[in-house]
């Protein structure tokens, strides 16, 4: 991995959700559910909720980074999984902040795909080898992303030991 990064800061966090709703609102589509891929889509979800005036927000949470650059062999849903019937005959924007391999949002796609009336993603970055084009993309790049929630390191351990004070 070389050092070239692309740096996300909340500012701009701001504007490139604000600019992604508009996107999504262009197109004439109003989502009935904003469903988030946690952890990072928790962002980029609750900002798009809010400019599409979407009320409906479900989360769903996939483990399939483990660290920088590594990976489960494919990822996994972690409980609770959403009940699909939630999401019957209703339109459904899944949102994350980026599609890196893809392999995370054709999980979700693939899980909401046979319950849904419809069913797009929404993106802050798209990468050029993702599996899944999404209809959505703030802005695309092939550069690691520093997004301002995940650029330092935890305040706690899951231990509960503290790291910071």
């Amino acid at each position: 991995m070389d050092d070239i990064r692309e740096n996300l800061t909340y500012e701009r966090f701001g504007v490139a959700v604000r600019e992604l709703a508009q996107t999504v609102a262009d197109d004439g589509y109003e989502p009935d559910v904003v469903l988030s891929i946690a952890r990072g889509g928790v962002f980029v979800a609750g900002g798009l909720a809010y400019a599409l005036d979407c009320k409906n927000i479900h989360l769903v949470n996939v483990e399939f980074y483990t660290g920088v650059g590594t990976t489960l062999e494919m990822p996994v849903m972690l409980a609770p999984v959403p009940n699909v019937v939630d999401f019957s005959n209703k339109k459904v924007l899944i949102a994350d902040d980026v599609a890196d391999t893809g392999r995370t949002l054709k999980l979700v796609y693939d899980f909401c795909l046979d319950h849904v009336a419809e069913v797009r993603s929404a993106v802050i970055y798209e990468k050029t080898h993702s599996l899944v084009k999404c209809e959505y993309v703030w802005q695309r790049t092939d550069e690691w992303i520093n997004f301002p929630w995940s650029v330092e390191a935890p305040v706690v351990r899951r231990s509960g030991q503290i790291l910071d004070s």
